[in-house]
């Protein structure tokens, strides 16, 4: 096993552990506001870290570059997705949770 199949994988298990830390936030946070944090955050920080364990093993900078650019697009789809999410929630009247 060379140093680099060492750290992309690394990088692809803490990657998935932050995965599954926003589908536990999903899970278990009381309201649609919270939720949507714990899954935009841990998820884009996974994405990240896969993207990145990806790049280590990939072949070309073009390829890194398209990684690299799927990684863009998907922050920007998960934040204008969230945005529209949270946005209806108020409209319809969904108030935060408090203690």
């Amino acid at each position: 096993m060379t140093p680099s199949d060492f750290i992309s994988a690394v990088l692809l298990i803490v990657g998935s552990v932050f995965f599954f830390a926003g589908t536990l936030g999903l899970l278990r946070f009381p309201d649609v506001y919270t939720r949507l944090h714990a899954l935009t955050k841990a998820d884009n920080v996974g994405l990240g870290l896969v993207i990145t364990g990806l790049a280590v093993q990939a072949e070309t900078w073009a390829a890194v570059g398209k990684l690299l650019l799927i990684w863009a697009l998907v922050l920007l789809a998960g934040a204008s997705v969230a945005h529209l999410v949270a946005g209806r929630a108020l409209q319809k009247g969904i108030r935060p949770w408090k203690r």
